[in-house]
């Protein structure tokens, strides 16, 4: 969930991986990332993952992806940057009934969060990433709020907006289940307001989405019409997003791929 080439000062590889990551170009952003140092690797493979969890396909390309950057790693923030993926992409076949790796992604995350120290700025998406096995696998809200708060914090702390705008709609779900209205409505919006300044557009729809959901008519409508037409004009994606706006589910092509619960 976190996010590279949002700001002036970033490079011009990083700032052109954005814009077709952003607008859900997930393979072609990959293959502009030469897997030569661990911290492309990762990129990379972190890219082909993502996808995974938009469009439900991908799965081979992202674990051979996922493999070169585990054999890449030496240091333990690059173990447990790999580790943190690897259970990502296990929690996401788990999550769209691939295969049940539940227990793959509970090692995985796991094994990352021995190896990413405290505080270090890998450690709030994997905190992000064990709340959403809390909140999705284990059916455990308490546990995924404690986690997402962990990773809220971590996400200001380091000036992550993209895992920010993640944060507050995860925590503004779980309040909306608990009748929390009022709050629900504000976490939803920051998030809307975070991923439309970024210029997330494959992030955008499912924010609308969630917003419409505490929301009264006629907004409520034009939320659903906003995201309804964002989703058609990336082809389909979210995939699972298509049962929520009424829409037929695409048969998505790579390149053009947050699953309902990461995003």
């Amino acid at each position: 969930m976190s996010g590279n080439g949002t700001t002036a000062e970033d490079d011009p590889l990083q700032t052109a991986v954005w814009r077709l990551r952003s607008r859900a170009c997930w393979a072609d952003a990959a293959a502009m990332i030469t897997p030569t140092t661990p911290a492309a690797a990762l990129q990379r493979a972190s890219l082909l993952v993502e996808r995974c969890l938009y469009t439900e396909t991908g799965w081979e390309e992202a674990e051979d992806a996922l493999r070169t950057a585990e054999a890449m790693a030496h240091t333990d923030d690059e173990r447990g940057a790999a580790a943190c993926e690897r259970g990502y992409l296990a929690y996401a076949a788990t999550l769209f009934q691939v295969r049940d790796r539940a227990d793959e992604a509970r090692a995985a995350l796991g094994r990352a969060a021995a190896l990413i120290a405290p505080g270090a700025a890998g450690r709030a998406l994997l905190d992000f990433r064990r709340g959403l096995i809390a909140e999705n696998l284990t059916r455990s809200p308490q546990a995924a709020r404690a986690a997402y708060r962990r990773a809220h914090a971590g996400a200001t702390a380091h000036a992550d907006p993209l895992l920010l705008s993640a944060t507050w709609r995860h925590l503004a779900g779980l309040a909306l289940r608990e009748g929390e209205l009022a709050e629900a409505r504000h976490g939803f919006a920051e998030s809307l307001r975070i991923r439309e300044e970024l210029g997330y557009l494959v992030g955008t729809a499912p924010a609308l989405v969630s917003l419409a959901d505490t929301e009264k008519e006629p907004e409520a409508s034009r939320l659903r019409d906003e995201a309804r037409r964002l989703f058609r004009l990336l082809g389909g994606v979210p995939t699972w997003l298509a049962g929520q706006l009424g829409e037929v589910p695409a048969q998505v092509q790579a390149p053009p791929a947050e699953g309902a619960a990461s995003a």
